[in-house]
């Protein structure tokens, strides 16, 4: 077994789980050994929420902190692993992944850290600005404390890779491609990636044989269609702006309202920007950006939580539709997330607007029980098979770092 450690730091908080990898999982499970958060890292009143333990004996603690960097943040993990018997010095730390949002032009899969990639990586902070700079801090902090550790950089970016060029493309100048690289590059392809491996062992049926949906719908939401393995269309562009309403995102709008915004509110284009990815969305109509909050005003009457949610549950026929089209059928639609896994009324409402065109059939039993566990809530006279599997990133990105430990002999 070799213990890796999997990293996701964003711009005030930094989630982690150690994670003991075995050589082959035919033969063994993997095992969470302790996972956690630090919040609000430079803010007022940092700290530090961990699980560690196994079945009845896991254990929860919250440690106030004055903490105020990332790497403040790893010098209080290394302690803590330690002070909990978790390892018994940082050499049993034998990898560490790194969640990346979007690698750009330059990073097309998981590429092993070292100096030069540290520095390539600044020049990927505008594909974006807000992810990509808190995972270079993370980055940094666990590069300096385990520099000789192998450290794998895992780009959510890198599973839409396979689109082709009609769908990744832009009808804009040709020069703005050629320049600045401007393209569809997608997010959540880790997570992506993961349910659609976990749907082909569900249905007992190789990968390449299958045309998948995969509706990844949390505070960030985003649907990709999968041929044969492989990603073949996204719903968020450029930037994890695109696609379906999500929690503070709007989801794709005509660009043009940003100049009339900007005129008759005396904003700038960054100003519109930010307030179409964190001021919209649910919380631009409900006051509220979780999607709980937000169903329990549709249920006192809500007429802007009502119409949001339907706005979202629309957005994801809309983009199953379009692709069963592109891809030419489909043979299951997988929920996953935290939304898409412990809503039964999302999933049961998106089934019923795809019941008339496409045959899907949801089994209203079946999906009640689907709350943060794996199975299928389609009847078996539905035409397209419905999934509920809960996504596992983490566990994606130590899978990788074991396959790189084992390409470097490391």
């Amino acid at each position: 077994m070799e213990k890796i450690m999997v990293v996701n730091a964003g711009s005030s908080s930094l989630k982690f789980q150690l994670i003991d990898m075995p050589e082959d999982e035919a033969k063994e499970e993997p095992v969470v050994l302790i996972e956690g958060g630090f919040e609000r890292i430079g803010i007022e009143n940092p700290s530090v929420t961990y699980k560690w333990g196994e079945g009845d004996a896991r254990k929860k603690e919250v440690v106030q902190l004055n903490i105020k960097t990332h790497a403040d943040a790893v010098d209080v993990l290394k302690d803590l692993l330690i002070q909990k018997g978790i390892i018994k010095d940082l050499h049993e730390i034998s990898g560490v992944g790194h969640r990346y949002v979007n690698g750009g032009p330059e990073f097309v899969k998981t590429t092993v850290l070292d100096d030069e990639v540290l520095k390539k990586l600044e020049k990927t902070i505008d594909f974006a600005p807000v992810h990509n700079d808190a995972h270079i801090k993370g980055i940094k902090g666990f590069y300096s404390a385990l520099p000789n550790v192998l450290q794998a950089i895992v780009f959510d970016t890198s599973f839409h890779q396979t689109m082709p060029d009609e769908a990744y493309r832009y009808a804009v100048p040709l020069h703005w491609y050629d320049d600045y690289k401007i393209r569809k590059y997608g997010a959540h392809g880790t997570s992506h990636d993961y349910v659609s491996q976990e749907a082909a062992k569900m249905l007992g049926r190789p990968i390449d044989e299958l045309r998948l949906i995969t509706c990844h719908i949390g505070n960030g939401a985003s649907i990709s269609a999968v041929k044969y393995g492989k990603c073949v269309e996204t719903s968020m562009g450029f930037t994890p702006l695109a696609g379906i309403p999500m929690g503070t995102r709007s989801g794709t709008v005509d660009p043009s309202i940003l100049d009339m915004v900007a005129k008759k509110e005396g904003l700038s284009v960054h100003e519109c920007i930010e307030i179409l990815n964190k001021k919209s969305g649910y919380l631009g109509f409900t006051g509220h950006s979780d999607a709980r909050d937000v169903h329990e005003m549709q249920k006192n009457g809500s007429y802007e939580a009502d119409l949001i949610l339907r706005m979202q549950e629309k957005g994801i026929a809309d983009y199953i539709s379009q692709y069963y089209g592109y891809m030419g059928g489909c043979d299951a639609i997988v929920f996953t997330a935290g939304i898409g896994e412990k809503s039964p009324l999302t999933r049961l409402h998106v089934c019923e607007r795809l019941e008339e065109a496409f045959g899907v059939k949801c089994d209203p039993d079946e999906n009640l029980k689907m709350f943060g566990i794996q199975g299928c809530i389609s009847k078996p006279d539905s035409k397209i098979k419905v999934l509920v599997i809960p996504t596992n990133e983490e566990l994606m990105i130590a899978r990788e770092v074991m396959k790189y430990k084992k390409l470097y002999n490391r």
